[in-house]
């Protein structure tokens, strides 16, 4: 269960009264993102997100299963997510929440129905061997706008992750050390980016990339998932206020914009990592 804190009165008021001056509590303007960074760990695939001050550590591991008897030339893909009372006190211990298992359910969608993986890429031997890719999703720090902190983490987290060498002569599998052979990057066809607003006032005003309190007040949200070739991937709106159609095409415009720049900086960012190493 999730022990709802609701903000007071005065705290919404003020809140709705900034955003029809076009401003909001924390100083953005309605369509600015707060800022991001990118941490990445000593190991490939590990990545902590920063976006504003909400926080999620993301770690990517491989390992060596048989695959579905449905598909047996496809590798597997599989996400994990953990929020931690530690990051908000709304969450309990050992007990899945509604927005849990939703922000686990718009990053599958995000990248497993838009296939931005290569599962077939990670076929050994068909209908034996297969990679399993494990993508474990940590919230550390909840201020806000889970879903697209969770998405840059786990599509970043996956463009730095190395999976071990494999060589197969006839029925012999050999998995070579990373230590013996340099590790191989996973196949990424195209890189999705989640993009959330917040609805207020009967729709009549509109956030991107809503903070904590914004959340508390808003009556509807829809996330965006899209890439930087204008496809959308996904579009997810779970209840809340109906929109109109001008205003989820207006969402969409401001969605590619965003994606453009944060998949730019995710790109730098492992440019220079990669230097680094």
């Amino acid at each position: 269960m999730v022990k709802e804190i609701d903000p007071s009165i005065n705290e919404s008021q003020f809140l709705l009264s900034a955003l029809k001056d076009g401003r909001r509590v924390d100083g953005r303007g309605v369509y600015d993102m707060r800022s991001i960074e990118l941490t990445f760990g000593q190991d490939f695939g590990y990545v902590q997100v920063q976006l504003g001050k909400t926080r999620i550590a993301a770690k990517v591991t491989a390992e060596v299963v048989r695959p579905r008897p449905d598909k047996p030339t496809e590798g597997m893909l599989l996400f994990n997510t953990e929020i931690s009372p530690m990051a908000c006190p709304t969450f309990e211990s050992g007990s899945r929440s509604e927005e849990e298992v939703l922000i686990s359910r718009i990053i599958e969608k995000a990248m497993r129905r838009s296939r931005a993986i290569d599962t077939e890429g990670l076929c050994i031997v068909a209908g034996e061997k297969v990679w399993q890719i494990r993508v474990d999703l940590h919230f550390l720090d909840h201020d806000g706008n889970l879903v697209d902190c969770a998405c840059i983490a786990a599509i970043t987290a996956l463009l730095h992750f190395r999976r071990p060498d494999v060589t197969v002569v006839g029925e012999e599998v050999t998995i070579h050390p990373v230590d013996q052979r340099n590790p191989v990057p996973l196949s990424v066809h195209h890189i999705p980016i989640c993009i959330t607003f917040g609805f207020f006032d009967n729709g009549e005003y509109l956030t991107v990339d809503p903070s904590y309190l914004e959340e508390q007040v808003k009556e509807g949200d829809m996330t965006i998932t899209m890439n930087i070739h204008k496809e959308i991937c996904a579009l997810s709106k779970a209840g809340g206020i109906p929109l109109e159609m001008d205003q989820v095409l207006r969402c969409s415009q401001i969605a590619l914009v965003k994606v453009t720049e944060i998949t730019e900086q995710i790109k730098k960012a492992l440019e220079d990592d990669k230097a680094a190493r």
